[in-house]
């Protein structure tokens, strides 16, 4: 449930992660990293925070500003202003792991044996609990609830006296998800887990220096030129002038099979963006043209559920020649009430967002095209919702496999008991959820969408297979 101040406002979705993104050799690098947040803000709306230096060795000053709140609102011309420097990281939050608080927002920033170091992180360590209670028997004390902070701990304990090495032996203890940008007192490296659950990109800017985000809808609104993905298990670090710097690529763990996280396809990443060097758009129309083709319905109309079903509701009616038609219409500016919604306000949280369009929907036998169920109270509401404005018929159809399996890689997601698709049938659910038909879409039309011919991407929340101990 996403909390406005006075009312709970449920939305039964998977929460969002986190984005990061890197800016080097630009005279307004703190402004480009608020662009390149701004742009990423979907994957977050808990809190954000940039650090910017000049990087010029030990002498090194980290500047910073972190508040819980919106991009727009935290970083105002005022705050930008005092984030001077060539090069920047920034982060906007959502926590999966720690608590939700300003103690937890990123970039952190710590100094220790090592020099000054802000990092921000995108994912989630599987084994940062373990290890945390390690370090804290052996004298460390942590400032956060964040997984985030151990891996600075590790970093700080090394005995290598090269920082390269200190890192290595850190990132070789950690195990899970993490896309990291941090900043040194001379580097900002770019890294990325050997598995490659979390996108990481990397491209240039007209000045010369680089840009790296955790999707490339924010290169777009930089003007920044999309070269490359950081590879899984690799930091990509630029040191020296920070105009003209020196780029090193280094492999710091062993080729893995790669295990991308394929719900940023589905759901978490814009549309506009490329993902694992891959169009969001296309995968999600291609989603929406095989589950036509699986689960064709007798129907007039297909609607999407806004924003997130719309790109495979396009490729549901592309393939089956059913007229698309914007039936429900979403509030893009839901805010703060101070409304006390009773027992008898029904839905209230979902007619906030969502309103029917009458007109294109009475009499109608409807496709409902959204990209997952997950514990399914907002969809009963919707088919619901959809009934009431005079719809004949309402067949859902989901373009995703069943999700019954929670996610430890960076998505927020409820516990087995809470996910529907774990706990009932197919009829089950449909019956649930009030709707005429129910189908999702295969877990190999799903590979087949996302062209995962070679087995790359992770679908552990459709399968509870994962690839890592958990």
């Amino acid at each position: 449930m996403s909390q406005a101040q006075g009312i709970l406002v449920p939305w039964d979705k998977l929460r969002e992660e986190c984005g990061i993104v890197g800016v080097w050799g630009h005279p307004e690098a703190a402004n480009l990293a608020y662009l390149g947040l701004y742009a990423l803000q979907h994957r977050g709306q808990e809190s954000a925070g940039i650090a910017s230096s000049d990087v010029h060795g030990n002498g090194q000053m980290i500047h910073a500003k972190r508040s819980m709140g919106l991009v727009a609102d935290i970083f105002t011309p005022k705050a930008l202003g005092k984030l001077p420097g060539r090069v920047a990281i920034g982060h906007t939050r959502y926590s999966t792991s720690g608590d939700s608080g300003i103690n937890n927002a990123q970039p952190l920033i710590v100094e220790c044996n090592k020099g000054r170091l802000a990092i921000a992180h995108n994912g989630n360590l599987t084994n940062a609990a373990g290890i945390r209670t390690r370090l804290e028997a052996q004298g460390s004390i942590f400032q956060t609830t964040s997984d985030t902070e151990v891996i600075l701990h590790l970093i700080a304990q090394s005995r290598a006296t090269d920082f390269d090495a200190a890192l290595e032996e850190a990132l070789h203890q950690v195990e899970g998800a993490y896309s990291l940008m941090l900043l040194t007192p001379d580097s900002l490296y770019a890294i990325r887990d050997p598995w490659g659950f979390r996108p990481l990109a990397w491209g240039g800017l007209a000045t010369g220096g680089a840009f790296f985000a955790s999707e490339t809808c924010a290169f777009d609104l930089i003007g920044a030129k999309f070269e490359r993905d950081v590879e899984p298990g690799e930091w990509v670090r630029l040191r020296g002038d920070s105009q003209q710097p020196t780029v090193e690529r280094h492999r710091f763990a062993p080729a893995r099979q790669r295990r991308q996280c394929v719900f940023e396809h589905v759901y978490f990443a814009r549309p506009d963006s490329l993902v694992f060097e891959r169009s969001v758009q296309q995968s999600r129309e291609e989603m929406g043209r095989i589950l036509a083709r699986e689960a064709p319905a007798d129907a007039d109309i297909v609607v999407p559920v806004p924003d997130s079903g719309v790109a495979a509701a396009l490729g549901y009616s592309a393939e089956s020649g059913l007229p698309c038609r914007f039936g429900l219409i979403r509030s893009h500016y839901v805010g703060r009430t101070f409304i006390e919604p009773s027992q008898q306000i029904r839905d209230f949280g979902v007619k906030l967002k969502l309103n029917p369009v009458r007109r294109l929907l009475e009499g109608k036998r409807v496709v409902l095209v959204d990209d997952s169920i997950v514990r399914g109270t907002t969809s009963r509401k919707i088919v619901n919702m959809i009934r009431e404005a005079g719809a004949q018929e309402v067949h859902l159809r989901i373009s995703c496999p069943p999700t019954i399996s929670p996610c430890y890689y960076g998505v927020d997601t409820p516990s087995k008991d809470e996910l529907i698709a774990a706990n009932q049938t197919l009829d089950q659910i449909r019956a649930s959820i009030g709707a005429d038909t129910l189908a999702y879409l295969s877990l190999d039309g799903l590979a087949q969408a996302v062209e995962n011919r070679d087995d790359r991407f992770c679908t552990a929340c459709y399968t509870g297979r994962y690839p890592t101990p958990i």
